[in-house]
């Protein structure tokens, strides 16, 4: 099944890039040149992973993360930064990132990270699904 993901990023050939080169790999990849139009798609669909740029003019990577997580708790945020710092890592971990990775990426370790990404989706949704079974079974209807 291939991973479905959504790059939010301003940097218009960056993001271009981005996508291709993860389509040549069999993703199937959204795109977003900014945080409102990345959380109009959010509401409309759901990701396996959702890569996010820490600094976009509109509105920065941390808040934007929030605002997702607002939407979707278990959206896996990956952000991207060409300006990493311990604290803005640490920070984006405790608002619910699952990495935080620097600019420029390598592909492959971004492509684990997403392959992580659709493997803990999976999980939580598994876990969901057996714990709405487990209530309509204890109803006992039938």
């Amino acid at each position: 099944m291939a991973e479905k993901v959504l790059i939010v990023d301003d940097e218009k050939e960056f993001l271009e890039t981005m996508a291709e080169r993860m389509r040549l790999r069999g993703m199937e990849v959204s795109t977003a040149t900014s945080p409102t139009e990345a959380l109009k798609i959010i509401e409309k669909e759901n990701f396996d992973a959702i890569i996010l740029d820490l600094m976009m003019p509109e509105m920065d990577g941390l808040t934007t993360l929030s605002k997702v997580k607002e939407k979707k708790a278990d959206a896996q945020v990956i952000l991207l930064t060409g300006h990493a710092t311990l604290e803005k890592g640490i920070e984006a971990m405790k608002l619910g990132a699952m990495d935080f990775l620097e600019k420029p990426i390598d592909l492959k370790a971004l492509t684990d990270k997403i392959k992580k990404a659709q493997a803990r989706k999976m999980i939580i949704v598994e876990k969901r699904t057996e714990e709405k079974l487990k209530q309509i079974m204890g109803k006992k209807y039938w």
